[in-house]
């Protein structure tokens, strides 16, 4: 059976990483090799030694599946980017700054629309 998109439905407390990786269309070894050079990604264990992850834990994985699979980053800078505070783009003046750069985009389209027959 192929990888399935995030599951719908009710939420659970805790997902086996079979559940986790059919949310996010990872393997299971890769899930386990994140953990090792991930050192904030550390799901629970039963007693039985079953990992269980929670929301957090599923959200971090996502996060760092974003950060490696489409923006490029290597594990490494992921690592530290992650390890710095946060994932690119939350921080405030990163915002801002692109805020300013997507109004100074709108200025110039609006600008140039003026003049073109509607």
């Amino acid at each position: 059976m192929g990888k399935k998109g995030p599951v719908q439905g009710a939420e659970k407390l805790f997902y086996k990483i079979r559940e986790v990786s059919e949310m996010t269309g990872l393997e299971a070894y890769v899930l386990r090799y994140w953990e090792s050079e991930f050192p904030f990604l550390h799901p629970r264990k039963t007693k039985g030694g079953q990992r269980v992850y929670d929301r957090k834990d599923i959200d971090t994985v996502l996060t760092i599946k974003r950060m490696l699979y489409e923006e490029g980053f290597t594990i490494d800078g992921a690592r530290k980017r992650l390890q710095q505070g946060g994932e690119p783009g939350n921080h405030p003046e990163v915002v801002l700054k692109i805020k300013q750069e997507l109004q100074g985009i709108l200025n110039v389209l609006n600008a140039s629309g003026r003049g073109a027959a509607r």
